[in-house]
Parts: structure tokens; C-alpha cells; sequence
């Protein structure tokens, strides 16, 4: 592994951990040259199906515009990158236990908005209202009505 500071080819790893229930290993390095430290994931890269587009066209799955996606409709809420990375990992497994080489992306947008739904409710919301284009203040507020806990009655 390269040193991403002094690009030496040497380096050492410090300490290995497996993370996301064992799907991932987090690695801890130092570089023999410059003596920095730096951290690599190690995970297993499985053929991720193609994304149908709702125009027809096809594109490759790309975890990072998923990734960046999910960040914008999660944008300064209190939801952890760690939760977001989790949140991925269950997609990416859903996606992969479908065993299809292609997915029409309406069933990543619903495999997405569920793991909003999970996160953070007014993620939930801003990526639905822009995932299902909604056309007026009714749509918008049938899903605000869906994620809104029931209210008790006073007695």
C-alpha cells in the first residue's frame, strides 16, 4: 500500500479491525519513510448490478453518488457518517441478494428512502419530495402524515 503523503511503496500495518459486522476490514498504517499514519478499508468488491434509468438508459451502480445523494437529503441533520456508511451497506446488500444484473432505479430510490425513513424522518421527507416529484402541497404532506407518530388523545 502506497503512502498517500510520500507515496512510498513501504508501509506497515499498525492495527487491523473488522467493521461493519464483519464486511469490512478498517486497517491502521505507518509509513516506514515518513513515519505518518493513514487508514485503509479493505472490503470485498462484488459485481454490483447496472442502474435502469427511468428514461431507459443504463449507468454503472456508483456507491459515491448514492453516498452523496443520501448526504444531501441528510444535510445538517445529527445523523453520524457511520450511520449514513451502515445505511449503504444494508442497500448494497439488498441490491446484491436480488441477484439481478440490472435494477430499475425506482427500486434504489425505495431501498433508499427506506433507510432514510430509518435515519432521520425529515431526510425521509426532502428526498421523497424530490425522488417522487411531487406536483403539490398534498403529496408533500401525505408523506409528512405517514412519518408523523400518531397523536394521543387528552382525556
Amino acid at each position: 500500500m502506497k503512502c498517500p503523503f510520500c507515496h512510498n511503496a513501504d508501509t506497515q500495518v499498525i492495527d487491523s479491525r473488522a467493521s461493519d459486522e464483519g464486511a469490512t476490514i478498517r486497517r491502521r498504517r505507518k509509513c516506514v519513510n515518513c513515519e505518518k499514519r493513514f487508514t485503509t478499508y479493505e472490503r470485498v468488491e462484488l459485481a454490483m448490478p447496472s442502474i435502469i434509468k427511468r428514461g431507459g438508459g443504463r449507468a454503472d451502480y456508483d456507491r459515491a453518488k448514492l453516498r452523496s445523494s443520501m448526504l444531501l437529503a441528510l444535510r445538517k441533520r445529527p445523523v453520524p457518517r457511520e450511520a449514513v456508511d451502515e445505511a449503504i451497506g444494508r442497500i448494497e446488500e439488498k441490491l446484491l441478494g436480488l441477484a439481478a444484473r440490472e435494477v430499475k432505479s425506482e427500486k434504489l430510490g425505495e431501498l433508499v428512502m427506506r433507510e432514510l425513513k430509518r435515519l432521520d424522518k425529515v431526510a425521509y421527507i426532502r428526498f421523497a419530495s424530490v425522488y417522487r416529484s411531487f406536483e403539490d402541497v398534498d403529496e408533500f404532506a401525505e408523506v409528512v402524515k405517514e412519518v408523523r407518530p400518531p397523536r394521543r388523545r387528552r382525556a
